[in-house]
């Protein structure tokens, strides 16, 4: 295979009759590492993996349950494949078919954590590249990487690795949960700091099957967490969740994010004012110093007012904390008091009383995403706008 031609997408049926003929797949036969896109055009699903054993993968797939409803298979190969390269170009293609749009996917979380590996940036971004550009031409997707990566669908989509302080977060989170002394898990964090990436994951690992948690044995974080996952079930096989998100506009793209996603449904969703509609098990809010008080809403009185009626609330008292508090078992806020800054943001006080209760754990992250020099620097702008600096 030339350089010119790092990777070859080829397509076969899918079914019990076709195995044979991917037989005559060298790469499959010959137990090559290698990449696969299961898919459905009518129902428009998806699957995504990554194999070796191409033949026993597939006669395993053809097993289950929905899997098997699934109607074509394109086998992506290349001779500069290896395991590392495998997983990752597979990790790479979820999120992105997941962002793309065009089939709701049937994957779980992914691994905790990217790995890096030899020639990575070198060589397999441009192989990763044109596996996608091949995907492309096949008609399997339809928007160009530079489209998708512009886009807050891709952004906040749940198929996101973590980092250290997000996996931190995470185990704190699932132990809490399981904490029957706890109602309230505060996570707290400044902008850049990966609040909400953290929510989606965990909103999406909280509400996966069993068979469809795809977390991989690198590390004893995901242990712990498949562990922590199995108790969770056991002690609330399904629950009743929903992610608040105060903003519209924020709201209306995580809605967006979820609506191609095996599980996760755009209902999920919702404004704190439907939390007046029924109790949930377990509710997160991202965002939560958007969370408002009866203060400069607007057009929104009458909608806060209504709510704080059907919740038996005092509307010049409560504040949508207090309802997300009454309408769940358990509550989880991801917080950043330095981002509160509108008049009808509920006050600071409130979160500090919140923290401060017997029933309430909170956690901080602490690296940044969006600023390369660090926490440090973020800090350093932080004192110099509010006058801090030389104290």
């Amino acid at each position: 295979m030339s350089q010119s031609s790092m990777v070859e997408v080829q397509r076969y049926p899918f079914n019990k009759d076709a195995i044979s003929e991917l037989r005559s797949n060298a790469f499959a036969a010959d137990s090559w590492p290698l990449v696969y896109v299961l898919s459905d055009e009518k129902h428009r699903r998806a699957y995504i993996g990554e194999t070796t054993d191409t033949l026993t993968r597939m006669s395993t797939h053809l097993k289950h349950d929905e899997k098997q409803l699934l109607t074509a298979v394109h086998l992506i190969t290349s001779e500069y494949f290896n395991k590392s390269a495998t997983l990752d170009v597979e990790s790479l293609l979820i999120k992105y078919l997941a962002a793309d749009g065009k089939y709701t996917l049937l994957n779980g979380n992914l691994g905790l954590a990217d790995h890096n590996y030899y020639q990575r940036d070198a060589l397999y971004n441009d192989v990763f590249r044109e596996v996608w550009n091949r995907l492309i031409a096949k008609g399997v997707v339809s928007r160009t990487l530079d489209h998708l990566d512009n886009s807050d669908v891709f952004k906040y989509s749940p198929y996101k690795s973590l980092s250290f302080d997000q996996r931190q977060g995470l185990l704190t989170i699932m132990h809490e949960l399981l904490n029957p002394g706890v109602k309230n898990i505060v996570i707290e964090g400044g902008a850049g700091t990966g609040k909400s990436v953290l929510a989606i994951f965990l909103f999406k690992l909280l509400l996966s099957e069993n068979h469809h948690v795809d977390l991989r044995d690198f590390s004893e974080d995901e242990a712990e967490i498949q562990s922590l996952l199995a108790k969770l079930r056991e002690a609330t096989p399904k629950p009743k969740m929903a992610l608040v998100v105060p903003m519209t506009s924020f709201r209306t793209t995580l809605k967006k994010a979820f609506k191609h996603v095996s599980g996760l449904s755009p209902s999920m969703v919702i404004s704190p004012s439907e939390l007046a509609k029924q109790h949930y098990d377990i509710v997160l809010v991202d965002e939560s110093h958007r969370l408002r008080k009866r203060k400069n809403l607007g057009a929104y009185f009458g909608s806060f007012d209504k709510t704080c009626a059907a919740l038996s609330m005092d509307k010049h008292s409560c504040s949508e904390v207090d309802w997300v508090c009454q309408q769940s078992a358990k509550a989880i806020f991801f917080y950043d008091q330095g981002q509160s800054i509108k008049p009808s943001d509920a006050d600071t006080e409130v979160f500090l009383r919140l923290k401060a209760a017997k029933d309430s754990v909170k956690h901080s992250l602490l690296s940044q995403f969006r600023v390369k020099a660090g926490q440090p620097y973020v800090e350093f702008v932080d004192n110099l706008l509010n006058g801090r600096v030389g104290e």
